[in-house]
């Protein structure tokens, strides 16, 4: 096939990628830890750790899981918890053992919860104390054996007064009592593990490293399959379009956004580590004063986000006094990066605002735009290397340059498949190609464009909200008589969920209906409006009619 892309790359820029550079993410934990073993690799609530430790650490998490837990090479664990110094350690301890890292929104609620432990068959959970009633709820309904709870005061910097301070303001009303007896405690862990034989485990490319879990159109939330080849791949198409700008050794990253997002995951937790970066944790950017003070203790290079946290960003006082001299890249991805806050980000901080472009099922990453871009052009970029992108119509026809189509994408990163989901994994790969469900076009440079959305996705803040889930919460309620969620457009969040329901009972109320929605969804789920209607458009066989509902 054609790939106009090829001529708009950066000089240096290569058109493939080897992901069999490095057989598993083990060799790329371990050459980082080894390269940068001095270097201070995170910092959270100003802890830090530097990859020696890291690595010292990370190895004795493994070896716990290995000897203690008895957990065996593919078995799932759970991570559930903010960002925090803990995540990094838990992440490289289940690689290394050979598990499979199953990563938890902690904000879950026990149904949302329940579900995702059940579905990927998790043996075993590292939490916070502040989710730890969440998962006494639903524990007798899991399958999980072994209990890892991380408690305030932990040594790797987890410390109460910054969490009392800092902490999304969700999680102060979630310190609940709870007893989960059988747990045991992460530093713990660290200290047993320390004196526990670590075994390298035999790891095969395809072999799996995360089960990530997405939305679907089912209302499911559906595990991702993504192998060692998988991120192996990703992280080197990062590296090839980095490397002209990042030194290994120099950077420092801000992640704002959660690692258990496969956006911070990849570009900010294993990218920024290959490079032997400083990796910021902030805890609660929500805290946007808070934030900013953060940022004012370091000379940061990079910083990745949505819209809505650049937006944030620009209108907090103090931003704007920074010291910039340093920062060279800054990234938004998870949701459209909109030409008013490119332009003033620019303008304030004399950096580029690049947008990417990346889905859960490609590892993320399927396109970015060029680092020596001078100005916001409204495009999701060029595909990254070793990968093809092809805009077609509902027949499978290939479309030409501006027509607008379903992107279709091609590469190492795209996912095994959805786990244990064969008929789903079916439906989005398609001959090697995987169906975003997204409409884009494609200009004569190889510059693609979202243009709509195929799925009746919602994007809010950078999560997928899938209606399906939305609207069986909804109709759980006695009074609901039928729902239908849409997306509509809003300033900071891109879209908020609108619910439209049919009553079964006229004594329902808006207020009412949200409250049960917040008993059973995360936050950014929750509907923001309701209206409520006599009947809902459907078509002449019976199905609701979300796109009318939109219009």
């Amino acid at each position: 096939m054609e790939k106009p892309w090829l001529k708009s790359y950066e000089s240096g820029v290569p058109e493939f990628i080897e992901p069999e550079q490095y057989p598993s993410l083990i060799e790329v934990i371990q050459e980082s830890c080894q390269k940068f073993a001095n270097k201070t690799a995170f910092i959270n609530m100003d802890k830090g750790i530097t990859y020696e430790e890291l690595d010292k650490q990370s190895t004795a998490f493994a070896a716990y899981l290995q000897n203690s837990l008895k957990l065996n090479k593919g078995d799932a664990v759970a991570l559930m918890m903010p960002n925090l110094l803990q995540y990094p350690v838990a992440l490289f301890g289940v690689l290394k053992a050979g598990c499979v890292v199953a990563n938890v929104n902690p904000l879950y609620t026990p149904r949302e919860l329940k579900h995702q432990l059940n579905d990927s068959k998790a043996k075993a959970i590292v939490i916070v104390a502040n989710f730890a009633h969440t998962l006494e709820t639903v524990l007798p309904e899991t399958n999980l054996e072994h209990i890892i709870l991380t408690e305030l005061g932990d040594r790797l910097g987890f410390v109460k007064k910054c969490l009392v301070n800092t902490v999304v303001k969700h999680v102060k009303k979630m310190v609940k009592p709870f007893n989960l007896p059988n747990a045991i405690k992460f530093n713990q862990v660290i200290s047993q593990g320390a004196k526990l034989n670590y075994k390298k485990p035999e790891l095969m490319p395809d072999d799996l490293a995360f089960l990530q879990y997405t939305g679907g159109t089912t209302g499911v939330a559906k595990g991702a399959m993504l192998t060692h080849r998988n991120m192996v791949a990703n992280l080197l198409q990062a590296g090839a379009w980095l490397d002209s700008t990042m030194k290994y050794g120099e950077e420092v990253v801000i992640t704002a956004l959660p690692l258990y997002h496969i956006f911070a995951l990849l570009a900010n937790c294993l990218n920024f580590m290959k490079y032997g970066a400083t990796n910021v944790l902030i805890t609660n950017p929500r805290d946007m004063p808070g934030f900013v003070k953060e940022l004012n203790k370091y000379q940061f290079t990079a910083l990745t986000g949505v819209n809505t946290l650049f937006n944030g960003l620009l209108n907090t006082e103090g931003f704007a006094e920074l010291d910039f001299s340093q920062f060279k890249l800054a990234l938004g991805g998870g949701m459209a990066v909109q030409r008013p806050v490119a332009e003033k980000w620019q303008q304030v901080t004399g950096c580029k605002l690049l947008e990417a472009y990346g889905l859960t099922e490609c590892s993320p990453a399927v396109s970015i735009n060029p680092l020596n871009l001078t100005a916001y052009n409204g495009s999701i970029g060029l595909p990254v290397s070793s990968t093809d992108c092809r805009v077609v119509d509902d027949s499978g026809k290939v479309l030409g340059v501006g027509e607008a189509g379903e992107l279709q994408v091609k590469g190492p990163q795209v996912m095994k498949g959805y786990f244990n989901r064969p008929e789903a994994t079916e439906e989005v790969i398609k001959d090697g190609w995987f169906c975003t469900g997204d409409i884009a076009e494609m200009d004569e440079d190889g510059y693609f464009r979202i243009v709509d959305r195929k799925k009746d996705m919602i994007l809010t803040s950078g999560f997928n909200v899938y209606p399906n889930e939305i609207e069986e919460v909804a109709v759980m309620n006695k009074k609901v008589l039928e729902a239908a969620a849409v997306g509509i457009p809003h300033e900071k969040c891109g879209e908020v969920v609108k619910l439209f329901v049919v009553k079964k009972d006229e004594s329902l109320t808006e207020q009412e209906l949200i409250a049960h929605c917040k008993t059973n969804l995360t936050g950014y789920k929750v509907p923001k409006s309701v209206e409520f209607r006599a009947e809902l458009p459907k078509t002449n066989v019976g199905k609701i009619l979300r796109r009318e509902l939109r219009n």
